[in-house]
């Protein structure tokens, strides 16, 4: 008897989410979040720039929000949200 089974090709996916340029963004967000979050803590360890609290805490502030955009960025980016896919 012969072996009849019909030969498949292979299957294509567009999964994207292994690309290395997405491993990079989310390492410079995560980055800059810790950034924000050891800045905030500056006037707590040097207690001579105490009158500095508001700055510290803007730039901290201003910081963590870029960090946390550019990581939904990314994200959604993996996830296929807001892709031009034809």
């Amino acid at each position: 008897m012969e072996n009849t089974a019909i030969e498949r090709q292979s299957k294509k996916t567009d999964n994207n989410a292994n690309q290395t340029s997405y491993y990079v963004s989310l390492t410079i967000a995560i980055i800059i979040g810790l950034f924000g979050v050891f800045v905030r803590f500056v006037p707590d360890v040097i207690p001579s720039l105490g009158q500095s609290t508001f700055l510290f805490s803007l730039i901290a502030n201003v910081a963590i929000l870029v960090a946390s955009f550019l990581a939904f960025k990314v994200v959604f980016a993996i996830l296929g949200f807001g892709s031009k896919k034809s």
